[in-house]
């Protein structure tokens, strides 16, 4: 966190790697709450890392931005972990109930996360006490349709999740897969968070900044990038959930990538309706932009993460 990105004592940001979105933890006094947990993989690491910094208080409450892997994939470990109650965006308490992992983008995009029982539901418009500070709940649908990002007014905070990052934001499922408008409802987050008066933006990933202005630009940039040219938007979301994979597995064999690709709905759906190439086509290419990208190197009949 930059000098100029200060937040009060309250709060505290663990900047996790790509893998697992970054908790935020908020102190009341002997009580906090945490704001996503992080991806299933990573959940002893994240109950390490909490303990450390809760330092003997009690983790009373455990809040979602979304229902993204990377955000709810340790909620299960910590709810029997610290006995925190968890509290989810209103829109995606049904599909956690069912545990439709269609609808969690689990089996969609081949990620995973442990079942776990929701407590609470949050609906846009709601507010909460965390870190000693009143948020409001703000709907914020795009990279997640039924998402919410948290202000707070008086220190002009903003607890953004996915919505906005320092240069951009989440991959448009929605879009991509044929869901939904993910184009036009994230132009309207945007536009709804940029009237909001922030000083200091904690992202779901990265480091807090307070170069708001300049990401929103970025982000406004980005989308008019994808409205004109949806190969891109396509080419984005396919790159981004195989580099998570392979952060994930540490390694992958070429020779089965292009059957693993059109088989994981996500990428079969965003080839079909954007790209149109023959599998072994869009793994060559795959390779090629990994590689090129320093994100993973070959060995041998291996795909490796760098």
């Amino acid at each position: 966190m930059s000098a100029a990105a200060r937040l009060p004592d309250t709060i505290r940001v663990l900047e996790r790697g790509w893998l697992s979105a970054n908790n935020v933890v908020l102190f009341d006094g002997g009580r906090a709450t945490v704001v996503d947990s992080g991806y299933v993989s990573h959940g002893e690491q994240t109950v390490a890392l909490l303990r450390e910094v809760l330092a003997g208080r009690e983790l009373a409450d455990l809040v979602n931005t979304h229902s993204h892997s990377d955000h709810i994939g340790a909620n299960a470990l910590l709810q029997r972990t610290f006995g925190c109650a968890i509290t989810v965006p209103a829109g995606m308490l049904p599909a956690v109930a069912a545990w439709d992992e269609d609808a969690l983008l689990l089996t969609t995009a081949a990620q995973s996360a442990e079942r776990f029982h929701a407590d609470r539901a949050l609906h846009p418009g709601d507010t909460l006490e965390m870190g000693e500070l009143v948020w409001q709940a703000i709907a914020a649908p795009g990279h997640d349709m039924d998402a919410l990002v948290f202000h707070n007014p008086d220190r002009r905070i903003l607890i953004s999740g996915d919505a906005l990052w320092r240069d951009g934001f989440g991959i448009l499922f929605a879009e991509v897969l044929g869901l939904g408008d993910g184009i036009g409802a994230t132009r309207r987050t945007l536009e709804a968070i940029a009237r909001l008066p922030v000083d200091v933006v904690i992202p779901g990933h990265g480091a807090p900044f307070v170069e708001f202005d300049d990401a929103l630009a970025r982000a406004f940039a980005r989308l008019r990038a994808f409205e004109e040219d949806g190969t891109r938007m396509a080419r984005n979301a396919i790159r981004a959930c195989v580099t998570f994979s392979l952060l994930d597995t540490r390694s992958m064999p070429i020779d089965t990538l292009a059957a693993h690709l059109a088989s994981v709905p996500l990428y079969r759906e965003a080839n079909a309706r954007f790209l149109g190439l023959a599998p072994d086509a869009l793994a060559d290419w795959l390779v090629g932009e990994l590689t090129r990208a320093g994100v993973a190197r070959r060995e041998g009949d291996f795909l490796v993460a760098a």
